[in-house]
């Protein structure tokens, strides 16, 4: 895993070459962070043709290491005009490891007006015509894909992307060759649509090399020996992430009804247990418990049945349930699942587009609780309407053009499933991150710290974790095992590193983002939560966010 495949859209030229030393001892977003600081115009035009769209991996991935095989996928963001890093689950990371690249980066774009797709194999890298898959949903897409190389690994965009809608993503084949792990957030669909490029296509399995066998095979047993036994693995192999909903809503923060800040009625019927429940007693397809990527002990994911017990979607998480069911007032799984099924197959964020609806439906467009609404936007935003393109771009646009002042967003992204008034350790997550409001970027639910504290120690942490390519859902079972996670990268690449490597890992990958995002125009009053969130009580407990201003500028490196 020592190659960067650099693909120009514009003259066709593909090469490998070597990292720069600099690119060497880093990977993932960090590896990303610093490539779009080295070789991106910051002021550039998120869907022109200097920025960049990189696939970077992460410093564990091609091993069969547990949860170590994210996909991480960067760009300048069209949704927040800052940088992007987006990751998640499946088989291409790891494909594309084995295949011998540290990174992928695809530069320009095309002059004529045909798509074309990447085809990587041990033979090297070839683009190739795509215009007769153009428009195909990414379900459709992969389908053909598998016609042609029945071995393959397929990341691509569906018709969100080709429109360069600014809440597009980008999915990922799971283990049973079907594109149901996104990359979601940013638009990075639509950087992806912009440089002409329908999929991204390992043809064919390779290998990695363990440079000491011994060392790295002692450090794997212990990593997954602590991630199998710990607590919240369990929780989340018996629940997945869905267990979330019963604790984010007896904080008062689970979304209900565009954040208004109040309990939902229904949080029950669409709870961890319920979901449980729902899946067993269908049976069929359905599954409570599966691995997005291969070797995944903890297998958070789910198959979700419908009454026949085919599958509906899989995964159903946490933040969909969240954004596009409480959020909703919808309390409903048969809605929830299907709403999730659309947006995948057309490949869009449903984290963005259930707040861009939220905001839709306190605007008078639809009404809260009533699936059909939610529905019917999902058509509208499909068939490509005004009103449809308008939800496409997301909250913030959504909030301007319908005249909402309550718009749950941050640098114009919409928040996770996290109300922050209630969850402030969320909340001081979102208002700092240079990527726009993002759980993922440093979750902190409780603390016995201060919350900005916390947040603080989660972004340093999770900065690691996404440098080596792993899964967020690890974080607890290895927050204390920094040792172990150097011993497991020296063992795979003959490096010898200490843990002071790993904390210099975490502080260049964010000062790189936010010096990214300075160069781009950013101050430091782009780092702040939405004035309503600050201002209107959240009326059964009172709480409003209010960390200072001096508390956010202190967080931030």
């Amino acid at each position: 895993m020592n190659k960067i495949l650099r693909i120009n859209m514009k003259t066709k030229e593909i090469v490998y070459e070597s990292p720069k030393d600099e690119y060497l001892k880093t990977g993932g977003r960090g590896l990303i962070a610093k490539i779009m600081l080295a070789e991106v115009n910051p002021t550039c035009d998120p869907l022109g043709s200097e920025n960049k769209l990189i696939i970077a991996n992460g410093m564990l991935t091609g091993t069969n290491v547990s949860s170590a095989n994210r996909i991480s996928i960067g760009a300048k963001s069209p949704l927040t005009g800052g940088i992007k890093e987006s990751n998640g689950g499946g088989i291409t990371a790891m494909w594309l490891a084995q295949l011998g690249l540290k990174a992928l980066i695809v530069e320009d774009m095309p002059e004529d007006d045909n798509w074309y797709y990447i085809k990587i194999d041990k033979n090297g890298c070839t683009l190739e015509p795509a215009n007769e898959y153009a428009g195909m949903g990414t379900f459709e897409y992969c389908e053909k894909m598998i016609e042609k190389y029945p071995d393959c690994a397929v990341t691509c965009i569906g018709p969100a992307g080709e429109n360069l809608y600014h809440s597009a993503g980008i999915a990922t084949m799971d283990k049973e060759k079907k594109p149901n792990r996104y990359s979601g957030r940013g638009g990075l669909g639509a950087v992806m649509g912009s440089k002409k490029i329908k999929g991204i296509v390992a043809a064919e399995k390779g290998s990695v090399t363990i440079a000491d066998k011994e060392k790295f095979s002692e450090a794997f047993k212990a990593y997954t020996k602590i991630i199998m036994d710990a607590p919240s693995s369990a929780n989340y192999r018996t629940l997945g992430t869905a267990s979330t909903v019963r604790v984010t809503n007896d904080l008062t923060g689970l979304p209900t009804r565009n954040f208004r800040g109040e309990k939902f009625e229904h949080a029950d019927k669409i709870s961890g247990e319920s979901l449980y429940e729902f899946i067993k007693q269908r049976g069929g397809e359905g599954k409570t418990t599966h691995a997005c990527m291969p070797g995944c002990v903890i297998q958070c994911s789910n198959v979700v049945p419908d009454k026949d017990g085919k599958t509906i979607v899989s995964p159903l998480e946490y933040e969909t349930i969240g954004l596009m069911g409480s959020n909703l007032g919808i309390g409903d799984f048969d809605a929830i699942a299907k709403l999730n099924a659309m947006c995948n197959d057309f490949g869009i964020d449903t984290i963005e587009v259930g707040a861009a609806m939220g905001v839709a439906m306190e605007a008078g467009e639809g009404q809260f609780g009533d699936a059909s609404s939610a529905f019917k936007m999902m058509d509208e935003i499909i068939n490509g309407t005004v009103f449809g393109k308008v939800l496409a771009c997301g909250a913030t646009i959504t909030g301007k053009v319908l005249g909402v002042s309550h718009v749950p967003a941050v640098n114009g992204q919409a928040m996770p499933a996290y109300d922050p008034r209630a969850i402030k350790g969320m909340g001081a997550t979102f208002a700092t991150s240079p990527m726009g409001a993002d759980h993922t970027y440093g979750p902190v639910i409780k603390t016995d710290k201060g919350w900005a504290e916390a947040s603080k120690g989660s972004q340093m942490f999770m900065a690691i974790l996404d440098s080596l390519g792993i899964c967020m859902f690890t974080r607890a079972a290895i927050a204390n095992e920094k040792q172990l996670l150097v011993d497991l990268v020296n063992g795979f690449t003959g490096y010898d590193l200490d843990v002071d490597w790993l904390e210099k890992v975490s502080t260049e990958t964010i000062k790189d983002e936010l010096r990214f995002n300075e160069l781009a125009g950013f101050t430091k009053e782009n780092y702040r939560m939405p004035e309503s969130f600050m201002k209107t009580e959240i009326k059964s407990t009172g709480d409003v966010f209010d960390l200072t201003e001096e508390e956010l500028d202190e967080l931030r490196l």
